[in-house]
This record gives C-alpha cells, structure tokens and sequence, in this order.
C-alpha cells in the first residue's frame, strides 16, 4: 500500500479508461502464463513489517511523516494511519543461511529505525494490535498524508453507499462499535512473508500457503485485545475483514464475496485464475492512470493490491532481467513479539509450506477448501486449543498436531530446500518451545493482564521493555 496515486476523486471517464487497460494487462499476462514467459528459477524469502510508533506513555504517536522524512530510506513507507510504518526487507534466496541473513537484515533496518525515532522522543513497537490505541484515535485526521489513502477511503464508503463500518467481533468478551471511515484497518499491523516460486510450483505453493495458515496463526497469535476487549487470540482477522468490508459489484457488495478474506476456493490449474476472479468479482476501487508500458502491468498489480486476501499471489519483476514472476504473500502472522520471533515464524511457514508442497499427492485433494477455512477461523480464534481436522483423518486439537506432525513437516521443508541445519534448528526449537509452554504475544499479554490488573497503557509499555530484550517471547515472565 506504500506506492502513491495522483487524484482522490475519479470521474466515470477514468474508470473507464482503467477497465480498459486493466483488462488489456490481464490478456498479457494470461499469455504469459500460457506460453510459460514467468520466471521458473529463483525460489527467494522476502518481508514486511508493520510497527507502531509510540509516545513515552505507550500510546499511538502520529509521527510518521517526520519520522520518515529524518528517515530517508527507501525501504521504509507509511502505512494508513500516522500512527505506524512498513519496513521491507531486500529479498533472499531461500536457501543456505537466508533465515539468519533475513534475521541480520531486519534487525540492522530496526536499529536504524529505534535511534530515529528516540529523536522524536518516541520509539517502536512491532505487535499485532497495539493494546492502548482507542476508537477516538482512529479518525481521518490521523489518516498519513497520501492520495491512495484518503482515495481508499472515499471509495469503500460509496461501495457501501454510505453504510458505516461496523465491527461486531465476539471472543472472550463482546465488541461492537462502528465507523464512517477505513480507519479500523490500521490498528492491524502484521508480518508479511512473501515466497518466490518457480510458476510450475505456483499452485500447489499457494494452496500450501492456504492449508498452513491455520497453523502459522495458531503459533504466532499476539492480538488478543482491541479497545479494552479480550476477544480472539489473533484478532487482526475478524478486525481487518470487517473495517474494510465491502464486496463484489453491485447488489453483491453486501453479499458473500469479501475484499479481506481467507479466498474463494483453491487455485486449480493456475494462478491466472486468481488475477481473473480479480476482475470478474471486485470492482475497481483506484482508477488513477500511469503513463507506464503494459508489461509492467501497473493497473493489475494496483487492482490485486486492494483485494487483501490472507494468501495473495502478486506478480513482481527480477531487479536485473526484468523477468516477471510469482510470489505468494503470506499474511496471516501478526507483528511481534521481537525479531527473532518473527524469523522464527518464517522459517515455520517456509518448511511447513514447502513439505507440503512437495507431498507426492497434493494435500488439497484430501482436505476440502471449507475445511481449509475452517481451521483458519478457528486458530485465529483459540490458537493451541483450535479443533483442527488434518490429513489421514486426523480431528482433534491444535497444540498436538504442531509437536507431532507440523513441526517434523517444516524441518522436512527446510531440509528440502537445503536451509542450513543450525539455522533450521534454531529457529524451529523457538516454535516448539512455544508450542510446548503455550505462550505467544497473546496469551503473554493476557496472563500479564490478569496478574497485574494494570492499564492497557501499562500492559503496552511492560510488552515494549520485554520487545527490548529481544529474546523470544516463550521466555518472557510474567
């Protein structure tokens, strides 16, 4: 979402015109894809990261625009609200020591970031929902400075014909509150894990990524609270997919097809059909122009780009040749809790979909796409203790299936793509560790919570002092 546009209001006219060479750039690349003109080599890890920035008291500071600017990195962009930034991560290939490379480079960007932002009194914080930021806080004027925002905005409410935004999120306890805005959206930050493939494995990679998302979420949950509100153990999903709820064209933009959601089915025969749904079921939210060839495929990439599946194919060109090709982003992992933390989580997601990928028999063929989906909601919402149904009849909770069968699956995925075995054990050991403690950033911040009986003010900051020490969260006391 860091790239900007040149208007906020759009005439009939430039809606037209988009159609027009949207549907010119989606005949090119459908030809690309049948004439196998993408990229069948690299297999590469890349990132990014959504952090908070914070006053002294740990609440929401609007910083981004200075903090940026003293910045002056093109690695780093704003997000929706004034309240956070996107650090990128320069792309690995996914082999050797590219988990630690990918550890090394993170954690050089956030040094850079943390002394910056102490200029400004004011530091960071990677979590995926930051328990102090309040409903009054998320309001337009604290909406970052770009036309692609206050565009995105205008847009989803007359998709909605004007209808309010409402969040109605039961878990623990009960939320219900309402927006005329998009601002919701920002108080979600996460840990975007994008994987290059070969095209020839593209499909099975993505359904993969789709079957492993239950149990990515399940082991990295760390947004248990909202407004004060104990609710899901992963409460980004149900906040995201209801702060920029609109859906298909016409009379179905209340109905069933959603722009935030866990997908339609799996991927068949190709992607293409993915980019193809795109433009068969989703209206064009940002019909700005570009001057730029139809190879670069600007419109498509910005359509795609407003259609926030939790596993998204994207289509990027290598820096050298040009050469377009696939990657799958992975959004299901929340912030957090540190960076190791978070390493830890892609090296889980890289084996576990990676093995499953490679199974003999494509695992999509045994477990239903609902089923699929199921599991997702139901980590989301209760992690360790979710009831998962898996391959070869397994049915039963979440916490078992990881020790037993998904851990030794990732390990197995590494092993595959020659990750180096230190840098698999160390990282994986942080998963089972987790696993078998049943602490992650949520269930951290609750037992903090209810021991402490603090503030969300002080819950944030004692999350920030343990974020400081960098070591991994299943070590952290209460």
């Amino acid at each position: 979402m860091g790239e900007e546009i040149d208007a906020v209001y759009f005439s009939e006219q430039d809606l037209k015109n988009y159609q027009h060479f949207l549907q010119k750039e989606n005949q090119l690349l459908t030809e690309w894809f049948t004439h196998n003109q993408l990229s069948s080599h690299h297999t590469r890890a890349g990132f990014e990261l959504e952090v908070w920035i914070v006053d002294k008291d740990a609440n929401p500071t609007p910083l981004n625009d200075s903090f940026l600017k003293e910045l002056n990195d093109d690695l780093m962009s704003p997000e929706l609200s004034r309240f956070n930034i996107e650090l990128n991560g320069e792309p690995e290939d996914l082999t050797g020591h590219a988990l630690s490379r990918l550890q090394a480079s993170l954690e050089k960007s956030w040094q850079h970031c943390t002394e910056v932002a102490a200029s400004f009194d004011a530091s960071l914080i990677m979590i995926g929902i930051l328990p102090s930021v309040t409903d009054k806080q998320l309001v337009l004027q604290n909406m970052s400075n770009m036309k692609r925002y206050y565009a995105l905005n205008q847009q989803v409410l007359a998709q909605r014909k004007g209808k309010p935004l409402r969040l109605d999120i039961t878990g623990r306890e009960h939320l219900k509150t309402e927006h005329y805005d998009v601002m919701l959206e920002s108080a979600t930050t996460s840990f975007q894990l994008h994987w290059q493939i070969p095209v020839e494995q593209s499909v099975r990679a993505y359904n993969a990524s789709i079957l492993a998302s239950a149990a990515t979420v399940a082991v990295s949950a760390n947004s248990p609270f909202l407004f004060g509100k104990n609710l899901w153990d992963e409460t980004r999903i149900p906040l995201f997919e209801q702060a920029v709820e609109v859906g298909g064209f016409n009379d179905a933009a209340f109905g069933p097809t959603k722009r935030v959601s866990f997908g339609s089915d799996y991927a068949k025969q190709s992607l293409m059909s993915i980019f193809q749904e795109n433009i068969e079921h989703y209206p064009v939210l940002l019909p700005t122009h570009y001057p730029d060839k139809p190879e670069q495929l600007r419109y498509l990439r910005l359509h795609n780009g407003t259609i926030w599946r939790w596993n998204r194919p994207l289509i990027g060109f290598d820096e050298k040749t040009q050469q377009p090709h696939i990657r799958i982003e992975h959004r299901v992992i929340p912030a957090g809790p540190t960076i190791v933390d978070g390493i830890a989580n892609a090296a889980f997601y890289y084996g576990l979909a990676n093995y499953l990928t490679n199974l003999a028999s494509a695992p999509e063929h045994e477990i239903p796409f609902s089923t699929a989906k199921d599991n997702f909601y139901n980590a989301a919402k209760t992690s360790f203790q979710a009831n998962i149904k898996w391959l070869d009849g397994y049915s039963g909770k979440m916490k078992p299936l990881l020790k037993e069968i998904l851990l030794p699956y990732a390990e197995q995925g590494l092993q595959q793509i020659e990750i180096d075995k230190q840098d698999s054990d160390y990282y994986l050991d942080i998963i089972r560790q987790r696993v078998d403690t049943e602490q992650h950033g949520a269930n951290w911040q609750r037992h903090y919570l209810k021991k402490h009986n603090c503030t969300m003010q002080q819950l944030t900051a004692a999350y920030a002092e343990w974020q400081n020490t960098a070591k991994p969260v299943h070590t952290w006391s209460i």
